[in-house]
């Protein structure tokens, strides 16, 4: 009986070690897999890229001739145009009123071709461009998406076509002095035309009000007057920023 549980005791004993040894010599797993996302030179270790954050996370081949300036600014405007690409979608669906709605088409047309012209500019150049929009601008999309009727209107030309394209033609006229490619710079300057077209368009519909109002006249209402946009509020003007700009109003995309 003695001789029995020693004689068990030593198999078992066996099978333990034997475990041990297996998971010693076992392979390694590489490090950062298991969720972990793959860099675009094949790399296993570089972490998942987030959202909002496009290829940022992963390893590139950036253009050192590109000065930092630029990069900024290629990256800033595409994230606007992204968010003019997708709160004029919402408002052509959900404005009430047909000018409005009207403009928004007049957004999407002229933002989309803007948006694809500044991507291949990226590309071109080694520029890394966002996934999506800011957060900031992400969150106002859901805001105004939480708005009915008349209040959506007013909120979208107000915010959007006033406001928003007054920070934008800001950021591309002081572009249109700061940039050092040449390249880059023709495109901001075909743009910011286009800009200040939507800028006079959003002014001069009902819903803009006093301010849009008081406004309408200055820099951004010449310009639009020159290109064609005094046609009815909210619609594509005979002339508009696609001619005036030479393929150029796409851009406002990026701006608008």
């Amino acid at each position: 009986m003695k001789d029995f549980k020693l004689s068990a005791f030593t198999l078992a004993l066996a099978f333990s070690f034997g475990g041990a040894l297996a998971q010693s010599t076992a392979p390694a797993q590489p490090s950062g897999t298991g969720g972990a996302g793959t860099s675009a030179t094949g790399g296993r270790t570089a972490p998942a890229a987030q959202p909002g954050t496009g290829t940022r996370n992963a390893e590139s081949k950036k253009d050192d001739k590109v000065a930092r300036g630029d990069r900024k600014f290629i990256q800033e405007a595409a994230g606007s145009g992204m968010f003019e690409v997708q709160i004029a979608q919402l408002a052509a669906t959900k404005a009430s009123d047909p000018n409005v709605k009207s403009f928004a088409g007049t957004l999407i047309d002229h933002h989309t071709k803007a948006n694809d012209e500044l991507t291949k500019i990226a590309n071109a150049k080694g520029v890394e461009l966002p996934a999506a929009p800011p957060r900031a601008m992400r969150r106002d999309v859901e805001q105004l998406g939480r708005k009915q009727g008349q209040e959506f209107d007013t909120e979208f030309v107000r915010n959007v076509g006033i406001k928003a394209h007054e920070k934008d033609i800001k950021l591309f006229e002081k572009a249109s002095k700061d940039l050092k490619d040449p390249e880059l710079k023709a495109f901001v300057d075909k743009t910011l035309p286009t800009l200040k077209e939507h800028l006079a368009m959003a002014q001069k519909l009902p819903q803009a009000g006093k301010e849009g109002g008081e406004k309408m006249g200055k820099g951004a209402g010449s310009d639009s007057t020159r290109m064609g946009a005094g046609g009815t509020p909210g619609t594509t003007t005979g002339g508009g920023a696609s001619t005036g700009t030479g393929g150029a109003s796409g851009a406002n995309k990026t701006g608008s």
